[in-house]
């Protein structure tokens, strides 16, 4: 369709939405003019952290698309691009500053202490100490605990921001390399099984199930003597017992491993 046409059509539809304000005409001039949005969406998203959705600034450009379209007057000459462009940044930057639950005094603050600690680590060649940075910043030690303290709520990582291994090229989300740490350590519990046939090698099963019972499933001497059907002082009998033949065990291995020597 020539430029021409375009403009023609474009004007056609200012002139009848000044005239109605229906909303219909104001979608099709919304849909006109997305590209300004999509452009200026990307420009902005092109300089922030991972954890910004691009999908979410240009919702929120097309309001501000919107709000240029109804204020817009094209009987004052000016070019409709121009026009709505720093409405639409600007209601990007205002998502943008909703999106940031962090209060901007903390935020300046923590880059007060990042811009005092570099200089320093110049200086001194170090990390400087927490005194140090107290002293250049004019802070005493308890304001300085309280400027950290507003500083490190910024930390906050996402946990769908993507990261590349050092030893390949795939790439991770941030729940993928979380350590879990209610999780089982797979060589913890190959030695506490290790230990386990150590220390019950050469027991009856009376003794065996003492030990296991009183180590391994944290049960005291009277609830094992209730589920073996024995006294609770035979059970301590039979442990004392038990011990003093492992330490004994335990020390003719200890000689036997410092003569192989």
């Amino acid at each position: 369709m020539p430029v021409v046409e375009v403009e023609d059509d474009v004007r056609g539809l200012w002139n009848e939405l000044k005239r109605t304000g229906r909303r219909e005409v104001r979608n099709r001039l919304v849909e006109k003019f997305l590209h300004v949005v999509r452009i200026n969406a990307e420009r902005i998203w092109a300089r922030m952290p991972n954890e910004v959705d691009l999908d979410d600034l240009i919702s929120a450009g097309t309001f501000g698309l919107m709000g240029a379209i109804d204020a817009y007057d094209p009987r004052r000459g000016i070019k409709f691009e121009t026009y709505c462009a720093p409405r639409i940044r600007g209601a990007i930057l205002d998502e943008l500053r909703s999106m940031d639950w962090v209060p901007r005094l903390a935020r300046s603050r923590a880059h007060r202490v990042d811009a005092a600690s570099r200089q320093l680590e110049s200086e001194l060649g170090r990390m400087p100490s927490h005194g140090e940075l107290a002293r250049r910043l004019n802070l005493t030690d308890e304001e300085f605990r309280r400027v950290l303290r507003d500083a490190t709520t910024i930390a906050v990582n996402s946990l769908s921001r993507s990261t590349v291994e050092s030893n390949s090229a795939r790439e991770l989300d941030g729940l993928d390399i979380l350590p879990d740490r209610n999780g089982v350590d797979p060589v913890h519990e190959m030695l506490k099984d290790d230990i386990k046939q150590v220390v019950t090698r050469g027991l009856n099963r009376a003794e065996r199930l003492v030990i296991l019972l009183y180590y391994y499933e944290d049960l005291t001497m009277k609830e094992i003597g209730s589920a073996l059907d024995l006294s609770e002082s035979r059970v301590s009998q039979m442990h004392t017992s038990v011990m003093d033949r492992l330490k004994d065990h335990l020390c003719q291995r200890r000689r036997e491993l410092v003569l192989g020597r």
